[in-house]
């Protein structure tokens, strides 16, 4: 999910990533307890079945004829700019001009954050752009500067930023920031251009092109599926009159599509053009793909036994983690055998994630309230997770701010998989710091963030006219100017859920495909001796 390829973004979604597909031959589909397979050593091989973790290019004529008409593709740059509905006007705000009073503060940023969320998307088709770039011009005598010399625009997008975006969208609606007409075409532009696009099988591919539409990955994702489903949940229950449009979408998307029975795992993905599937599993609990399975689960298209299977830690003998993880047990929950474990840090017990990065950690409770349907499980994760990113960042590192997430790099063009490694099966290394890390951890612990965000904006030239950018290297102070559409999504649903509290995530509860899958969550306790 976190490939962004346009700025030299390798095509991610690492986190809670398992190589048990080259390691689990045939497991049996019965219930009796498995020990997971340890995706860190084994070299076992492969299925029969074709498996990958490759995509090729696809080629784009539309796209070539477009920029062909304006003299080619270089040429053609200042045009795909003036396709966005906006575009900022200054680089850098003043820190002195945010209020000083908190729920002020948040509200000023919000607003920031959605009207750079507005603005970076077509004109013509509402789809938001992957990223907006702006480079570091000298200032002219008068103060102004001209936020559009060597500003790159990334001209795709992902289902996720898609989802994300409509769900950006219901928050702006529930917080006030914009009318429930305007809300409505916004919603309804989108699902008019995904009704065009190319679609496999009812699924939709990763990514698409934001000028042509021409799908420009033969990747179907599970991950990036789920957030679109996210995001068409969201819409029809807060927009009645879209509600049927919106059940169509989600209804033609099959999870079980991507569920392998014989490894009781969730692929990755599946590679239309070589009729492959990933190589890859979700095999990790505490990870983004988490929600994914619950939806698979509340939709009726992947077998309960998807949640329970996936691991909370792997084995002591599982060699390569960062941890020697304790208490691993084996328990019976809701009817389902579960090996439970947790790491411990600066004596913190904590689940880990598959790379220790916020988004991986929070992502899903931008939706999912688990302080209030899991308190014992994912929602003392919860806490315990922010806690350790906090400590981490400002004991071991000796940082003056916190919150480490994959993000775009601060210095060059690139994008960087960042995290505590201690929170992490195979932790991420630490780096730079996101801005929208510490908004997810509005959701479990607002003071410490807010307080963060704060300092982010003081010592940092991080904050823009669209909110804040997307990281910072605290070492050198190097500041990443990038707005990416999946990121401020994030940051803007965690502000809106702040501010009206769980606006966000009761619209989501509401859904009968939620309904379904909540009470799964809610009697395992990941930390009882």
């Amino acid at each position: 999910m976190r490939g962004h390829r346009g700025v030299g973004w390798v095509t991610a979604a690492a986190a809670a990533i398992v190589l048990a597909a080259t390691a689990c031959a045939a497991t049996p589909v019965a219930k009796a307890p498995r020990t997971p397979i340890c995706p860190l050593t084994s070299r076992a091989r492969p299925l029969v079945e074709r498996l990958t973790t490759e995509d090729d290019p696809v080629d784009l004529p539309r796209k070539r004829a477009w920029e062909a008409s304006f003299g080619g593709k270089e040429a053609a740059r200042p045009h795909v700019r003036a396709r966005l509905a906006g575009w900022p006007a200054h680089a850098v705000v003043d820190p002195s001009a945010l209020p000083s009073d908190e729920r002020a503060f948040l509200e000023r940023v919000a607003a920031d954050t959605w009207r750079g969320l507005a603005a970076l998307t077509d004109r013509e088709n509402g789809l938001p752009v992957d990223h907006v770039r702006l480079a570091a011009p000298p200032t002219s005598g008068d103060g102004a500067t001209d936020t559009t010399a060597g500003a790159d625009v990334g001209d795709y997008t992902s289902i996720s930023n898609v989802g994300l975006h409509l769900a950006a969208v219901v928050a702006a609606r529930e917080i006030g920031l914009v009318g429930e007409a305007d809300a409505v075409a916004a919603v309804t532009r989108v699902l008019d251009t995904l009704d065009r696009v190319e679609t496999y099988q009812g699924l939709f591919f990763n990514y698409y092109d934001t000028t042509s539409l021409e799908r420009s990955s033969n990747f179907l994702s599970f991950v990036d599926t789920s957030w679109l489903t996210t995001g068409l949940i969201l819409a029809r229950a807060r927009f009645p009159a879209l509600a049927a449009r919106c059940s169509r979408l989600i209804e033609r998307m099959h999870y079980g599509f991507f569920y392998d029975a014989r490894r009781h795992q969730v692929s990755h993905g599946y590679y239309v053009h070589r009729r492959a599937r990933s190589r890859y599993d979700y095999g990790v609990l505490y990870t983004e793909a988490r929600l994914g399975v619950l939806l698979g689960i509340g939709k009726g298209e992947i077998p309960e036994d998807a949640w329970f299977d996936m691991v909370r830690t792997y084995p002591a003998d599982c060699a390569g983690q960062t941890a020697t993880p304790r208490g691993v047990r084996r328990r019976r929950v809701h009817g389902h055998t579960v090996v439970s474990g947790w790491y411990e840090w600066g004596g913190v017990r904590f689940v880990p994630s598959w790379g220790g990065s916020m988004f991986e950690a929070l992502m899903p409770v931008l939706v999912v309230d688990e302080q209030r349907f899991a308190a014992q499980s994912l929602g003392a994760n919860d806490v315990a997770y922010v806690l350790v990113q906090r400590r981490f960042a400002t004991e071991e590192l000796g940082y003056p701010v916190w919150g480490m997430s994959p993000s775009a790099t601060p210095t060059g063009d690139g994008y960087g998989e960042y995290g505590v490694p201690v929170l992490g099966t195979r932790g991420y290394r630490p780096g730079a710091v996101t801005p929208h890390a510490s908004a997810l951890a509005l959701i479990v612990d607002p003071e410490a963030a807010v307080a963060n965000l704060r300092t982010l904006a003081a010592r940092f030239p991080v904050y823009g006219e669209y909110g804040f950018y997307d990281a910072v290297d605290p070492r050198t102070g190097a500041v990443a100017r990038a707005y990416l559409a999946l990121d401020q999504a994030l940051f803007f649903l965690a502000v809106a859920d702040h501010l009206k509290p769980h606006c966000v995530q009761d619209l989501f509860a509401s859904d009968p495909i939620v309904r379904r899958a909540l009470p799964l969550i809610g009697d395992e306790r990941f930390f009882d001796d």
